[in-house]
Parts: C-alpha cells; structure tokens; sequence
C-alpha cells in the first residue's frame, strides 16, 4: 500500500505558481509539499522566460557586432557565431536557476517528489510514477493546482517536434534553419523571429489579425511593424493558414488573406513553428467525478481567491487561462495562499498587469489602450515622447520607439505603452504609479536622472499638461 503523508498544502507543479505559492505557504507557517512531474521551475524558468532571454541577449550581442560596430569605431571583421554554444548557454541558465529553486526548497523545509499528481478527491492525492503506479498518497486540507499550459495546435495540423515545432524545440534546435516559418505574431512568435532573423535565418512571420503583437496598444504595433520591414523581415497580417503540408525538404503552407481566400498562396520553409496560443494542462490531473469546472480549455476559478468549483482545490497560472504572464501566475499564487492562511491580501488589479516583448526594440505596456478607453467611454489624454528626442537614446545608438502615457481626467495614469531600448526595464516605475494612483503632476515633480532612458517618462508626463522641454 502506498505511503500516506499528510500536509497543510500540496501544490500540484513546481512553475512560477506552484513553487512561489509554496513558499509563501510555508513562511506563513504552513507544511507543505509540491509535487512536479518534470522539472522544477516550469516551462517560464526552463523552457521560457529566462532562457529565451539568454537567447535574446545573444541575438542583440550578434546583431550589434554584425551591424553596429563600425559607427561605434570599432572593427569587428568577420564575426561568426557558434550555434551549439548559444543554445548551450542557454541551457546553462535555465539549469543554474533550476538547482537555485532546489535550494529554496531545502531553505523553506517544502518536501519536494516527482511524478505525476491525479486528485482523487477533495484533500486527497495519489503520486504517481512514470508507469502510473501510485507511489504515495498525500493528504491536505487545501490543494493548489499550478500546472501551466502547453502550446495550442492549428486544428488538423499536430506537432512532430522536428518540421512542425512548438517554442520548447525552438529554444534547442540543434541545427539553425535556413528558412522558418512562425504563425503567430504575439510574444513568442515575435521573440523567436527576432532571434532567428538576427542570426541569419530566413524568417516568415504569419498572424490572422491586423497587426503584430495585436493585443498591444496599436501605435506599438505599427511601430514595431515598421522596425521589421526595416529589418526585412517578411510578414503577412490578416493572413490564415489554410493548410500545412510537410514535405521532404520541410513544410509547406497554403495562406490566404482572411477576407479573400481566392488570394492563396504557398510559402515553403524548412520548419514550422506555431506560436498561436496555449490551453490550460490538466490532462489525467484529477477524476472526473469531482466536478472541476473547465472553461474554453482551462479551469474555471474565482478570480478573487483562485478556488474552483470543489471547495479547498485551488488553481493558479496559466492553467486558469490570460494572462498568461509568470509574474501574475507568482503574484496569483501568494494572494491565494494568503487568503487560505486567513489574511486580507491586495488583490490583483488585471487593469495594471505588465507586459513585455523582449524582441528588438522592445516593448512594454500596462493599462488601458486607446482603443480600450474609447469601448469603455474613458475620458482620456494622450502625451508620446520619441527616444529620438531623448540625449542617452542618441548617446547609445538606439533612437527607435517611444514613450506613450495615457491619462484619465483628473491626470491619473491609466496606461502605458513603450517600444524602445531596455523599455522592459523602465516599465515598473509606470507599475508603481498606477498602483498608488499617482497623477502626471506627481510623476514630474519626481526627480529623474540625467542621462537616462527614464527621462523620456518624466517628458511625456510633461507632455500631458503641453509643457514638454526637449520636444
């Protein structure tokens, strides 16, 4: 008969969600175990946010010696880079930060078992092992589910994890293709056509609706649209993929404008990566019996305390659908946990949530979109402040993009949205006023120093009570 332990909390996956709420359960004096059938971490720590970042920085390394040296003075002939190492590298941080995560375990006395969790009823969870044999048995009076999502398909069309690739075979090809092909111009896909584009691969960028990066505030859009036909990187907006054939050299894929399907045509490349959404990943998690609500391919929750539709089974992450942002899924998991040990948290405003592209430039934004404010009737201003105008941006060579402050009457911030050099970096102190509520008024009367990128925040506050110096 399997071992049963018993405990305050188990959470189910040990990603940004699961480890995080772990913690905080066990500093608040809980005993606590977290069980994850793969690594800890998550896709974010090892497949996603941190080493496509070590990607990335490579990428603009690259791309800078490549393009760049000569204005700066230096010479840089003949640079090469070395495939296997960029990956490798990677790779190498991902597993740093993975034992580090194994260290906090050890530091918050959380027990820590791999396999594979299934809830079998409220309070109750057999571990079970790669043969799906139960090994143990665990009891708890609160269960935290924190299992993340997995890339969506294009429908009929299925990963083989060699010619048609999800971001996870991206992050660690082992040869760089001549020619990829990426559906999908959100976050990953316009990370990942970044990166391959700045190394010499031929990239196809393909999305449905208008614009890249569509959800981001449209000005944004069209800035980093005009960033890529500068970088000659193909795209085709408004644009479905109507089939996907694999071939002997690789894929072929028939497209169509979404409004003209009589317009298609076929683009061949050697891979094909789908970036065009994740689900919810709960496959074989608990039985059927229990009644977990599931909505549009992810659990449905109370956004206020994270608990489904069980009483004392939780869900936090990706796993109970957008945002689908680490820093939320983090930030999800210590509100609920809080909650279950009897505190009164800050609850999470969705209407400030940050976001970041780390393509080239970057981008980052918070808050409402004009767009939004028009749908909603917000009484709204605008002030933009170019980082052409901005003396660091000239000082360092990086002069695209802006920053855009959006107001609401009575001069409080309610959205930014930035496209530039480090703009990712310059994005909490927008976060910090939003969260206190701080007018453009306050934002001005705060020093900012000299020279830097976050002046351009200070001049477009300016901007919206029409006084900006340097524009």
């Amino acid at each position: 008969m399997a071992e049963t332990q018993r405990y305050d909390l188990i959470a189910i996956g040990g990603g940004p969600a699961g480890y995080v709420g772990a913690i905080r359960a066990a500093q608040l004096g809980m005993k606590v175990v977290c069980v994850e059938k793969d690594q800890v971490g998550g896709v974010c720590l090892n497949w996603g946010c941190i080493p496509t970042k070590a990607l990335l920085a490579a990428a603009e390394f690259y791309e800078k010696l490549q393009g760049d040296a000569a204005q700066w003075g230096i010479l840089a002939d003949n640079v090469r880079h070395d495939w296997p190492k960029v990956i490798g590298r990677s790779r190498s941080v991902a597993g740093n930060l993975n034992r580090g995560i194994h260290a906090l375990f050890k530091k918050n006395r959380i027990d820590h078992l791999k396999g594979h969790a299934q809830i079998v009823a409220p309070g109750s969870v057999h571990v079970l092992d790669s043969h799906g044999t139960v090994t143990q048995t665990l009891e708890a009076a609160h269960i935290l589910i924190c299992t993340g999502a997995v890339p969506r398909a294009l429908p009929g069309v299925e990963f083989d994890g060699e010619k048609i690739i999800s971001s996870k075979q991206a992050m660690v090809l082992p040869q760089q293709p001549q020619k990829l092909i990426i559906v999908g111009a959100g976050a990953i896909g316009m990370e990942f056509a970044y990166f391959y584009h700045a190394f010499g691969t031929e990239v196809v960028l393909i999305e449905m609706l208008e614009h890249l990066l569509p959800n981001e505030d449209e000005e944004v859009s069209r800035a980093i649209e005009r960033a890529w036909r500068k970088r000659r990187i193909e795209t085709h907006l408004g644009t479905k993929t109507l089939a996907v054939e694999k071939t002997e050299q690789g894929v072929a894929l028939s497209i169509a404008p979404v409004e003209d399907e009589s317009k298609m045509q076929t683009i061949e490349g050697d891979k094909l990566l789908i970036a065009a959404g994740v689900r919810g990943q709960y496959e074989g998690l608990f039985e059927q019996s229990l009644g977990v609500e599931i909505d549009s391919e992810h659990i449905k929750v109370d956004r206020a305390t994270c608990q489904t539709s069980v009483p004392g089974i939780y869900a936090c992450g990706d796993v109970i659908g957008q945002p689908w942002l680490a820093h939320v899924a983090s930030e999800q998991a210590v509100v609920c946990v809080e909650k279950i040990a009897g505190h009164d948290p800050t609850p999470i405003d969705y209407d400030a949530v940050p976001a970041c592209t780390y393509c080239h430039p970057q981008v980052a934004s918070l808050g409402l979109t004009e767009r939004t404010c028009i749908e909603r009737g917000i009484e709204y201003r605008v002030s933009k402040f170019p980082f052409q105008a901005s003396g660091k941006a000239q000082a360092i060579g990086f002069t695209e993009g802006f920053v855009k402050l959006i107001t609401g009457a009575a001069g409080e911030l309610i959205g930014a949205h930035m496209v530039g050099e480090n703009v990712t970096e310059l994005l909490a102190e927008l976060g910090l006023a939003k969260r206190l509520e701080a007018t453009v008024s306050e934002i001005i009367t705060t020093l900012h120093a000299h020279p830097t990128l976050s002046e351009a925040i200070h001049e477009a506050s300016l901007g919206i009570e029409s006084r900006m110096i340097h524009f």
